[in-house]
Formats: C-alpha cells, sequence, structure tokens
C-alpha cells in the first residue's frame, strides 16, 4: 500500500506565518542525559497554527464549531487531489470549475507552493470569489499547500466564507509529489478541546476498490 505523507516538518526554524518568531515552535530540553544515564524529554510550545494543521469555525467565526466538534469522519475520507499549478496569484473560479468537484467532495488544492520553498508571504492563495465558489459547490473541506488559505486579506473574506459555511480547512499542505486523483485521507488533529485549530499530520493511501 503506497502512503504519500503531504504533512510539513515540524522544528524551531520552520517556515511560520509571516515569517513572525512568535509563531516559530520552540523546543525546551526539560530532562537530559548525565554522563549516558538517565532520559531525555522534551516540552514544545507551539501556535495551534503552525506547520499543517486544521482550522475550525471557530477561528473566524464568532461562537462557532471548535476542533472538538469535527468529527473523525469528517476528516478520514476520499478527497480530490486537483491540479492547479497553472495559477501564479490568486486562484479564481475559472480555475475551480470543470475540476470535477461534487456536492460533499473534499478538495486538496495542488498549486506552485508545493514545488517551492514554503513562502511566508506571496504564496498562491484561494481569492474570496473561489471560496464563495466552493461552497456554492457544496464542499465539505478544502486544503492548500501554504501556510494559509489567504494572505490576510481584507476583512479576511476566504475564511469566513468557508468557516462560515461549516467547510473545514486544511493549511499547510505539501503535495508536490502526489498525483492529481483521488485518495483515501487520514488527517489527525491533536485531540484537543475547546481550541479554533490544531497541528494535524495529514496522510493519502489508494482508495480501496
Amino acid at each position: 500500500m503506497k502512503i504519500w505523507d503531504i504533512s510539513m516538518d515540524v522544528h524551531p526554524e520552520m517556515p511560520v506565518w509571516k515569517g513572525r518568531e512568535g509563531k516559530k515552535p520552540v523546543f525546551t530540553i526539560t530532562r537530559d542525559y548525565v554522563d549516558g544515564q538517565g532520559a531525555r524529554e522534551t516540552r514544545v510550545t507551539m501556535d495551534m497554527h503552525t506547520g499543517t494543521h486544521i482550522d475550525a469555525p471557530l477561528h473566524f467565526v464568532y461562537e462557532g464549531r471548535t476542533m472538538d466538534d469535527i468529527s473523525i469522519e469528517d476528516l478520514v475520507r476520499p478527497v480530490k487531489v486537483i491540479d492547479l499549478t497553472h495559477v501564479t496569484d490568486a486562484i479564481m473560479p475559472d480555475d475551480i470549475d470543470e475540476k470535477g468537484i461534487e456536492k460533499g467532495d473534499f478538495v486538496l488544492l495542488k498549486t506552485i507552493n508545493s514545488f517551492q520553498d514554503i513562502l511566508e508571504k506571496e504564496f498562491v492563495y484561494i481569492s474570496h470569489k473561489a471560496a464563495q465558489r466552493l461552497v456554492e459547490m457544496g464542499v465539505n473541506g478544502v486544503g492548500l499547500d501554504a501556510l494559509g488559505v489567504e494572505r490576510d486579506q481584507p476583512e479576511h473574506g476566504t475564511h469566513m466564507a468557508l468557516l462560515g459555511a461549516g467547510v473545514v480547512i486544511i493549511e499547510g499542505l505539501r503535495l508536490a509529489h502526489v498525483p492529481q486523483g483521488e485518495y483515501l485521507m487520514i488527517a489527525a488533529p491533536l485531540k484537543v478541546v475547546g481550541v479554533e485549530a490544531a497541528p494535524a499530520r495529514v496522510l493519502l493511501t489508494e482508495l480501496m476498490k
């Protein structure tokens, strides 16, 4: 069985939103070996939106659903990887029309972001209009290979359109090695309660036939 790991590595110097130092993980060794004896223990301090992570509605919707409100069945399911490597700036409605997206789909948008070092600012993103089109199409989830689905657009229209409609968002994917097609996704967020996002290990494998 072939498995594609589409998650970012987590480490103290990893790319983060707008390069903000406060968003970089901090690894603190709280216990270590002495003369080869003992054990090592590490504390990790990091933002819930660092690296590959899942956004719940509460991220931008007042009193919206939290991570523990999203069922694991919504995250372990068939997905469609859509090749949008022709896009150089914002994904627009025309880019996703005629891509075979159907009601109930979870789509992962593969762009040139996956073929570059992870950009902290000038990455391909989902425009507000494209987000609205995805909502009209009735998708259940959207993933993008960037640190965010938008570049801090005015009024956060992309997030508001998707999360306001209950669409699950996955950010920080790595899709260069994944051909366009249909897969089984296993997206396992940390099982945290009452928060608006959580880091996740996201894997793809072949659909059972």
